[in-house]
């Protein structure tokens, strides 16, 4: 069973929204804090956001701040990333990223995750 998950990537058109999904599985979700990274073309992977193990603190990247939300469901096991007013140069690969540490509050530095998903491709474009 693969730990994560992640879905609802595509084709949006600049000001447009999408919103994205990570499922979790294996090791006590609701322990661990989670973040979303995104690597675009011929760039290093960075950091987008992150929600601590319990939901109650988020923190985001300045590029999105203000247009992008973070949240989790620790019944479901899931994370999502609310994109809206999406730009170009949002246009990615998405990953969702579980951190190491339990009752953790999230980080920006990848280091601090140890489990990856596979990636959905977001691609804003008129």
């Amino acid at each position: 069973q693969v730990p994560l998950v992640e879905s609802g990537g595509g084709l949006v058109q600049p000001g447009g929204s999408l919103r994205l999904s990570c499922a979790a599985s294996g090791r006590t979700f609701s322990n661990y804090a989670m973040g979303w990274f995104r690597q675009a073309p011929g760039k290093e992977r960075e950091f987008v956001a992150s929600i601590n193990w319990s939901g109650g603190s988020s923190y985001y990247a300045r590029s999105v701040q203000g247009r992008f939300t973070i949240s989790r469901d620790n019944v479901k096991n899931t994370v999502a990333l609310q994109m809206n007013s999406l730009k170009p140069e949002d246009t990615a690969v998405y990953f969702c990223a579980r951190s190491k540490f339990q009752r953790g509050l999230g980080s920006s530095l990848q280091s601090e995750y140890d489990t990856w998903g596979q990636g959905t491709q977001v691609t804003v474009s008129s």
